[in-house]
Parts: C-alpha cells; structure tokens; sequence
C-alpha cells in the first residue's frame, strides 16, 4: 500500500467515524457524546504523528464535519506536558 493511498483511506475511515458520531451523538448525553470526541481527536493526533494523515488533511476534515453536523460537540484536547514536548 502506497503512503498516498494509505492517507486516503485514514481519511475516509475518519469522515465515516465523525459522521457516525454525529448520528449517535443525538441520543447521548452531551457529556458522553464530548468524549467520543475527544477520543476521535486523540485518534486524529495519533494518525497524525504516526504520519498517516498530514495535520492540514485532518484539521480539513474536523471543519467539514462540524459544517455537516453543528450539533458535533467541540472539543480541545491538550497534550500532557511529558508528551507535547
């Protein structure tokens, strides 16, 4: 699998996981839906640093989803100190 092919399949595996969490978001509470959010964020990071994804791809990807589906919770999720750096 090529590296261009593999990004794109991250891709498509990060729209489809944001579209589900936004169709089971509506029967959570808000704070259980936040973090399935956070998870999918820290799934992102990871895809990222593990250089699946480039980090403009998935920042693209997160605003599409809340564009589609504004009733997605926003999230930030901070790095601990120890792995940040």
């Amino acid at each position: 699998m090529t590296e261009e092919t593999r990004a794109e399949r991250t891709a498509r595996l990060l729209v489809a996981r944001l579209d589900a969490l936004a169709s089971a978001a509506a029967n959570l509470r808000h704070k259980d839906a936040e973090r399935l959010v956070e998870l999918a964020s820290v799934a992102t990071m990871n895809a990222v640093a593990l250089e699946l994804l480039q980090a403009e791809r998935a920042e693209e990807i997160w605003r599409e989803a809340h564009a589609r589906h504004p009733e997605l919770p926003e999230v930030v999720v901070a790095l601990p100190e120890r792995l940040a750096a």
